[in-house]
């Protein structure tokens, strides 16, 4: 939790303005007591009015300055509280923004969420509490009983027997809840995936009618969070009647012994009605343990969940020693004997590859789902590291470049095209800082979608939804590849990301692409636009098989020609 809390340290002097208005709103809430006593016994009993007049002043005057002092302090602890979240979920983005694939694979983005939004929340309400009532609770206890003492001592004695009981069974309050609201964090996490899930895959849902599947999916996500939930505040609620009860036998006991003391004299009916204030504010700051309790205890638990996403260690960071001055020129590719397998596994998914891609050559790199293709993209903009081997690019070993110039030098369409809610435009332009509506129109033209943005209702200015969710799927390849093909790349990867276009849009997106200055490498199922590459590399299982023309690889591989066969049919074969 002090790692979290560490984001405070900038608001430390807004703390202390906080603080010191909440100590001077105790120090009056503790001096009212002692003040009635002395009207009592030195004013009200002995029927002088000067006295009553006089501490009754006194005793207006500090309630405004206690009224003062508590809008001051509210003031300042959500200022203090606000600019914390703030500065937390900024840092927390900033972390995520850094996380290798191997970290997000860790975190579900549902998990990832909880923490930006409810565990942020919990720990907010926790520092606006320490702030506002969270220290003044306990001061306000120890305050009170040692007022109590200060005005009589021997009744003041049962302070002595109830407070440590429910100090200690509060201790145990907190620990206990911490742990349970640890789980209902879980499970609340739990509840977001799935409603994550459902609402990203409504229509396939719809399609295969798994409504009541998927609605018995969110009632068990949803019973589990419930069933912690209830053992939780089960917990928090059971405490109040247990603090109420042993302050409330407190208070029955303070007015028997208290009636004693005054027949022997021992005690005044100022005293005794000091006392008994005391008792019940202290009784009040006891029965705020349990809200307190509860808020504390749900705070430590997001904040240990958040500790963990900030101390997580990234696993793929820029090299120390990274030579600013190596920059990306040509785009010529290297695969030295890599090998790679994902983390936490011990299977390589690539094995012992090694190819040459030289500047501006258009690759196909054809095979099997599941024989490497994806995996071997992502090495190349380091989403991952290479287990053996290396990839150089322009005879530069990928790791010992700045991972800035690096992926600015590369254009990447995945196989999954994702856009952002926003205009057309801006979703092309996203591909690099500062694009001209010039750059922008022309990387439309060449991935031939620039007509089809024209027919739209309002153009390049035409809103679209969360990933793009009212425009076709070639569309949306179509627009993805513009937004790689603006940042005029050296080096363009196309992950499968044609196999929406029909074939005359594809060839003239492919010729397109020809006219610009990069090494472009496509991932394809289709032989038809692996055969206008200038070369193609055959893979199969994480090896690469084979590499040369269509024509070479008709003559020299039995897999090639299967797959051929199996898009064309033997009779066609030979006229290609």
């Amino acid at each position: 939790m002090i790692h979290v809390l560490k984001n405070l340290l900038p608001y430390r002097f807004h703390m202390i303005i906080a603080w010191t208005l909440m100590l001077i709103e105790l120090g009056v809430e503790l001096m009212l007591p002692f003040i009635l006593m002395r009207m009592i016994d030195e004013g009200i009993l002995v029927q002088d009015l000067n006295n009553v007049v006089f501490w009754g002043s006194v005793m207006i005057g500090l309630a405004l300055l206690s009224f003062a002092a508590g809008i001051g302090n509210s003031f300042f602890a959500a200022h203090v509280t606000f600019k914390f979240g703030y500065d937390v979920r900024g840092k927390l983005f900033e972390k995520v923004q850094s996380f290798s694939f191997k970290n997000l694979n860790e975190y579900p983005t549902s998990s990832l969420i909880t923490r930006f939004t409810n565990d942020v929340r919990q720990i907010q309400n926790g520092v606006f509490m320490a702030l506002r009532i969270m220290l003044r609770a306990p001061l306000l206890v120890l305050g009170g009983v040692t007022m109590a003492f200060i005005v009589n001592w021997r009744i003041a004695l049962i302070f002595l027997i109830s407070v440590p009981i429910l100090l200690f069974f509060l201790t145990w309050v907190v620990k206990k809840g911490s742990q349970l609201f640890e789980k209902v964090q879980a499970r609340l996490d739990n509840v977001n995936s799935v409603m994550q899930e459902n609402l990203a895959g409504i229509r396939l849902i719809k399609a295969f009618l798994r409504r009541n599947h998927e609605q018995n999916r969110f009632v068990d996500a949803n019973s589990g969070l419930m069933t912690e939930m209830k053992k939780s505040l089960r917990l928090i609620e059971t405490s109040m009647p247990v603090l109420l009860l042993v302050m409330n036998l407190s208070l029955l006991f303070i007015l028997w012994f208290g009636y004693g003391e005054i027949n022997n004299n021992n005690a005044t009916e100022g005293e005794i009605v000091a006392i008994i204030n005391y008792a019940l504010r202290v009784s009040m700051a006891i029965s705020m343990f349990g809200f307190l309790t509860m808020a504390f205890a749900r705070a430590k638990a997001s904040a240990e969940r958040l500790k963990n996403v900030f101390t997580a260690k990234i696993d793929l960071v820029e090299a120390e020693d990274a030579n600013p001055s190596k920059q990306i020129t040509e785009g010529k590719i290297e695969f030295d004997h890599v090998k790679f397998s994902y983390p936490n596994l011990k299977e390589n998914v690539i094995s012992d590859i090694s190819f040459t891609a030289r500047a501006q050559e258009q690759v196909a790199i054809i095979g099997a789902t599941g024989s490497g293709k994806s995996s071997l993209f992502q090495l190349i903009p380091r989403l991952y590291d290479v287990t053996e081997g290396a990839v150089y690019i322009d005879g530069n070993d990928v790791r010992t470049l700045k991972l800035d110039h690096l992926r600015k030098a590369i254009g990447y369409v995945p196989q999954a095209p994702l856009l952002f809610t926003g205009s057309v435009f801006d979703n092309i332009a996203w591909g690099k800082n500062g694009a001209t509506e010039d750059e922008v129109i022309q990387a439309a033209k060449d991935a031939q979608i620039h007509n089809a943005i024209a027919d739209l209702p309002n153009g390049y200015n035409t809103k679209i939804g969360q990933k793009g969710v009212n425009l076709s799927g070639g569309q949306k390849q179509r627009v993805s590849i513009a937004r790689a093909l603006v940042r005029k790349p050296k080096i363009l990867m196309l992950d499968d990301s044609t196999s929406a276009l029909d074939l005359k849009t594809e060839a003239r997106l492919l010729e397109a692409i020809a006219q610009y200055e990069c090494t472009t490498l496509i991932v394809t199922q289709k032989v038809t636009t692996a055969m206008n590459a200038d070369r193609i590399m055959l893979l199969d299982d994480g090896e690469l098989l084979d590499e040369g023309t269509h024509n070479e690889l008709m003559k020299r591989s039995d897999m090639y020609r299967k797959i051929v066969e199996s898009q064309f049919g033997k009779e066609e074969i030979h006229e290609l």
